[in-house]
């Protein structure tokens, strides 16, 4: 089984779309390879070159729906809920139509279309991801969450706590960027909400037609 965190970027920004692939082994997840300033058709590309030898989760950190007429999913709401309860902050949790989000949403929404169209041939597993909330429901001290996006120190720190969650050998230099930190957790929460040996920290259900993927951290 192959998992691959994605922290998507919006379309004119790919400089920061991060993809991080881990194979498991036993009950470990190993680092396999990572991808930096990745594209919609190099993503596409990496993922059906392993899906045509594996079956393959794939954790996309980024809104794979929207709300009819705008504003917050049934889902963004139970979330922001979930990770105020944790000490965090609410407003990490933005609606997919507002002005900052709206062009991730779509790539977002691009990037499933297309994995869709592999899910024919391939087994597939599709999973909506928030990784400031997975780490937050996992780690001891709350406060780390809070502040790795600006603090080396911390990033470094994450990395190390990745071994306890059992994702092995993640490079030293993957801490330089939270963006590669967040690949790592989206792959983390997708592994749990995949895998029937653990279960997500937090899970919001598909409601189909509008939103055809669970929601999972």
């Amino acid at each position: 089984m192959q998992y691959l965190g994605i922290d998507l970027s919006g379309p004119s920004n790919s400089k920061d779309t991060v993809l991080v692939h881990f194979k498991k082994q036993r009950d470990k997840l190993y680092y396999e390879h990572h991808e930096t300033s990745i594209n919609d058709h190099a993503l596409i590309t990496y993922i059906e070159s392993l899906a045509n030898t594996d079956s393959v989760t794939i954790g996309i950190d980024a809104p794979l729906s929207y709300e009819d007429g705008g504003g917050d999913r049934e889902s963004d709401r139970d979330l922001r809920s979930f990770v105020t309860g944790l000490g965090m902050k609410g407003a990490s949790i933005m609606p997919p139509t507002m002005m900052r989000m709206v062009y991730l949403s779509l790539r977002g929404i691009r990037i499933t279309r297309e994995i869709e169209r592999l899910c024919t041939q391939y087994e597939i597993h599709l999973v909506e991801v928030h990784p400031g909330a997975a780490l937050g429901a996992r780690m001891e001290t709350v406060d780390d969450v809070l502040h790795y996006k600006k603090e080396l120190s911390i990033r470094k720190r994450i990395r190390e706590w990745f071994e306890t969650q059992q994702l092995i050998r993640i490079p030293k230099a993957m801490a330089e960027e939270s963006h590669t930190i967040d690949a790592c957790a989206a792959a983390l929460a997708a592994w749990h909400w995949q895998d029937p040996d653990y279960e997500p920290a937090w899970l919001y259900k598909a409601a189909l037609p509008l939103h055809p993927y669970d929601f999972c951290c």
